[in-house]
C-alpha cells in the first residue's frame, strides 16, 4: 500500500465542525449526508463523521481527541496566522521555525483535534 485514500475525523457536532473547516480553514463541502461530510480536496479525501453514529457503523465508540494531527501545506504561515486570528482563532503554537525545515502554526478544531499549517523554509545548520 503506497497511497492514503481518505482521512475521516470523528466529531461531536457535525454542524460546528463543518462551519470550522469550511469557514475558518476555507475548505469546500463536496458531499454531505447521514452524519458524513466530505470536502473537495485535490490529493486525499478529507471527511467528518458524526461521533454519535459510530456505534451503528463499527459497533463501538471512538477514542477522544486529540488523537492525531491534520496538516496543510501553505505558502505563508505568518499570513495564515493573521487570517486565523482575524477570525477569532487562537493558535496553540507558532508561527515558529522548526529544525526540520518548516515554519509551523498549530490550532485546535472544535473537538480538540490538532490542525497544523506548515511552510517549507531552509533547514537550520548545526
Amino acid at each position: 500500500m503506497r497511497r492514503v485514500d481518505y482521512v475521516i475525523w470523528y466529531v461531536d457536532s457535525l454542524s460546528e465542525s463543518v462551519r470550522f473547516y469550511r469557514d475558518i480553514i476555507g475548505l469546500e463541502v463536496r458531499i454531505e449526508g447521514d452524519g458524513y461530510v466530505e470536502f473537495a480536496m485535490e490529493n486525499v479525501k478529507l471527511s467528518l463523521f458524526e461521533r454519535s453514529k459510530l456505534a451503528e457503523l463499527i459497533g463501538q465508540r471512538a477514542g477522544t481527541a486529540p488523537c492525531g494531527e491534520l496538516g496543510f501545506r501553505v505558502s505563508d504561515v505568518d499570513a495564515t496566522a493573521e487570517s486565523l486570528r482575524a477570525l477569532g482563532v487562537t493558535p496553540l503554537t507558532g508561527p515558529v521555525d522548526r529544525p526540520w525545515g518548516e515554519r509551523t502554526l498549530h490550532i485546535a478544531d472544535p473537538d480538540g483535534n490538532i490542525v497544523e499549517f506548515a511552510q517549507k523554509i531552509p533547514r537550520r545548520s548545526h
